[in-house]
């Protein structure tokens, strides 16, 4: 699937690629709803729906992703909600073993995630990616999400990079989209981002359910991970 002759970096995502969307889902769709509704006095059903369309409403801007963002507009502390539940927050299956064998291999390894700072900064205290990782960037830093085409040009004018020589795995189909609008030229979809989920239609992106199965070919085996 993959000439890794022919590619130099390799981008990949946060939530749903490297690590389980599990947790995500979980937080999002359950129990931020479920706190909200016990701390203003609420419905937790009526909750579910207000907070459902408010998600949709913002669903592709920076704001989605804007933990702050949602504090303030939920009069609650969102960080902080997220830690009740950070016990679900995992790598997804050979992820260590994968950004090991892509420093083998002499790929630079580059982390880009619309993740908020706040929520970045847990997760990888949390796994294992961090150290494996050549660079760390949050959309947040340049102030807009990955779906826009401004968040490309910043990146590369922030860390250039070959669009004909790159790799993007992704789990959100119009992250991937975006990035094929810009010349991304390799770009992977995540069959199954939510391992409790069932799988997505990745369209027309190639697509994997584990990244064993593109573990570079010319790069000698990782050691085995634990657990």
């Amino acid at each position: 699937m993959i000439d890794w002759r022919a590619i130099d970096t390799v981008f990949l995502d946060m939530d749903g690629t490297l690590l389980d969307l599990h947790f995500d889902n979980v937080f999002w769709l359950n129990h931020l709803p479920r706190r909200y509704a016990e701390h203003h006095g609420l419905c937790p059903d009526e909750v579910s729906r207000r907070l459902h369309q408010l998600f949709r409403d913002k669903r592709g801007t920076l704001e989605w992703y804007c933990l702050d963002f949602w504090s303030r507009s939920l009069a609650l502390d969102i960080a902080a909600l997220k830690v009740e539940i950070q016990y679900l927050i995992a790598e997804r299956p050979h992820a260590l073993n994968f950004l090991k064998q892509l420093k083998a291999a002499g790929k630079q390894r580059c982390l880009i995630t619309n993740a908020h700072p706040k929520s970045l900064a847990l997760k990888l205290s949390l796994t294992g990616i961090g150290s494996e990782l050549d660079l760390i960037l949050s959309s947040h830093q340049f102030g807009y999400p990955k779906e826009d085409q401004r968040f490309w040009r910043a990146l590369q004018g922030f860390a250039p990079f070959d669009p004909g020589r790159s790799l993007f795995i992704d789990d959100s189909i119009s992250v991937l989209k975006a990035a094929e609008h810009y010349g991304i030229r390799h770009l992977l979809a995540i069959v199954q981002p939510d391992s409790k989920a069932q799988p997505v239609d990745t369209g027309h992106f190639a697509a994997i359910h584990h990244f064993d199965e593109i573990f570079p070919l010319d790069a000698p085996p990782a050691r085995a991970e634990h657990g």
